[in-house]
């Protein structure tokens, strides 16, 4: 009549559906903004990764044109030193050519080597002003393409500049986005540990009045000696009992979580560290661990609790909750832990 009673007083205040669908929404909420985030961050890099190859290539770019620059100023620069050359030849032969013009007028055309000389003067005269001019037009020419290198120049910094603003601005949106994420994650983080503790006390409110359980944090704990006979994985009628009462209320209790939700009992075996006999079943404390745990298991499931949602593990006495080495703590490291969580 006490339990019907705390049966009725259950369903009166059951709030656990309420917790399990908002359970469901806070994960599908999470898993949406973890996605935008990823899907964010795949097409910052990828825009990020393509301005360092464009960046790379316009740097590539200016230094092909600075050396150009410097090779086209170096020609320029002998040149215009090849003109100066020529005009000085040319000051020079017009100097001659007017002091034999003078000399050739004093004597009154007689002297035949002073008007030889006087052409070959004006033909070599000839020849330095087509020189000089040929020097000139390639100087424009130059002129020219170093006012376009100049101008492609410009350009480059102008795109370059443009890019590193771009590449800074997405920077800053990619850590403003991951700040704001991280915030609304730490606050679902919150609401979900707050939902898992409800989930656990709901199963310390069931298993509350159970006999020989130890509930510690989130796992139940029962001493080997409840369950089985020493040395033994076989489960004793006591340990039995005590199963069978835990699977009826693993089941009451899948019947309220959503099929969406992959939970799984683990069933964890540990003895003392005294050493297993020569002549025995079990080789070691590490085979004796896992038996029992798989014996549980196995009762658990034939008393109709799902195969998948179970699990069983076995440690030997390498993971003890008693130090020392006295009976007592023997006592209590030897023991079955049930722990119910997500898989």
């Amino acid at each position: 009549m006490a339990l019907g009673r705390n049966r009725r007083r259950e369903r009166g205040g059951d709030y656990w559906p309420g917790f399990v669908d908002a359970l469901s929404t806070l994960l599908i909420a999470i898993m949406f903004l973890l996605t935008v985030f990823v899907v964010a961050q795949f097409v910052l890099s990828r825009e990020i990764s393509g301005k360092d190859e464009v960046l790379n290539r316009l740097n590539s770019q200016i230094a092909e044109l600075t050396q150009m620059l410097a090779l086209e100023k170096s020609g320029k620069q002998d040149l215009e030193d090849t003109l100066a050359n020529l005009q000085s030849s040319l000051s020079t032969s017009e100097s001659e050519r007017s002091r034999l013009q003078a000399l050739l007028d004093a004597g009154s055309g007689t002297s035949a080597q002073a008007q030889v000389k006087i052409n070959d003067l004006t033909g070599k005269l000839n020849d330095e002003k087509q020189v000089s001019s040929r020097a000139m037009s390639q100087i424009e020419l130059l002129n020219q393409q170093i006012a376009a290198l100049r101008a492609q120049i410009a350009a480059v910094e102008q795109a370059l500049q443009a890019s590193e603003a771009k590449d800074k601005d997405s920077q800053v949106k990619i850590t403003d986005l991951g700040r704001r994420l991280n915030v609304a994650l730490a606050q679902k983080v919150q609401e979900l540990n707050r939902y898992r503790s409800d989930f656990f006390g709901r199963l310390r409110e069931i298993l509350s009045d159970r006999q020989n359980i130890r509930i510690v944090g989130d796992r139940f704990v029962f001493q080997s000696e409840v369950l089985f006979p020493s040395g033994s994985a076989d489960m004793n009628p006591n340990g039995q009992e005590e199963m069978a009462k835990l699977a009826a209320a693993l089941i009451d209790l899948s019947k309220e979580i959503p099929s969406d939700i992959n939970w799984v009992l683990r069933v964890d075996g540990h003895t003392d560290n005294v050493q297993m006999s020569g002549n025995g079943r079990y080789a070691d404390n590490w085979a004796l661990s896992a038996a029992r745990a798989i014996s549980v298991v196995k009762f658990l499931i034939s008393k109709g609790v799902p195969a998948e949602r179970l699990a069983a593990a076995g440690f030997g006495e390498y993971q003890p909750i008693a130090p020392g080495d006295t009976p007592e703590a023997r006592a209590q490291n030897r023991r079955i832990e049930l722990k119910l969580t997500e898989r």
